[in-house]
């Protein structure tokens, strides 16, 4: 299947800032996950998808009170039961997040089992990402 991405939209407002009126990491987490979750559920049942580990969330400059924060995620490598989304935040077309998160496939009772996705990679960035991902940190 070829990579199928998606879009989540914040509007940076006072409650989600830091102590430096910045946009507080925490918040950014909350957003970063929904934002993975999304693409990781759009390939099985949500109920059946949850979050194991973020690889990474690099925050390139500051977000503002204000800003747009848009959120692509796309599901760049799939495991047996495993899949790892990469998701980049953008405001005003720039990067200022980016990173991975690994979630896992389980049944009602919090146990593992197969998903039967499969991600065929296809341009030169998703080849790029997909070996990324294929070399992360379990």
């Amino acid at each position: 299947m070829s990579l199928t991405s998606f879009s989540t939209h914040h509007l940076v407002k006072s409650e989600d800032l830091n102590h430096h009126g910045t946009l507080y990491a925490g918040r950014t987490a909350e957003w970063f996950v929904e934002s993975g979750f999304v693409a990781a559920a759009s390939l099985t049942k949500p109920e059946n998808v949850v979050c194991l580990k973020i690889h990474g969330m690099r925050f390139s400059r500051p977000v503002q009170r204000g800003d747009l924060i848009c959120f692509t995620s796309r599901i760049v490598h799939a495991g047996t039961t495993s899949l790892v989304a990469h998701i980049k935040s953008e405001v005003k077309g720039e990067t200022v997040v980016e990173g991975f998160i690994t979630f896992i496939h389980v049944d009602m009772d919090g146990k593992t089992f197969p998903h039967g996705v499969s991600v065929i990679p296809e341009s030169e960035e998703e080849i790029a990402l997909n070996a990324q991902a294929k070399n992360l940190p379990r």
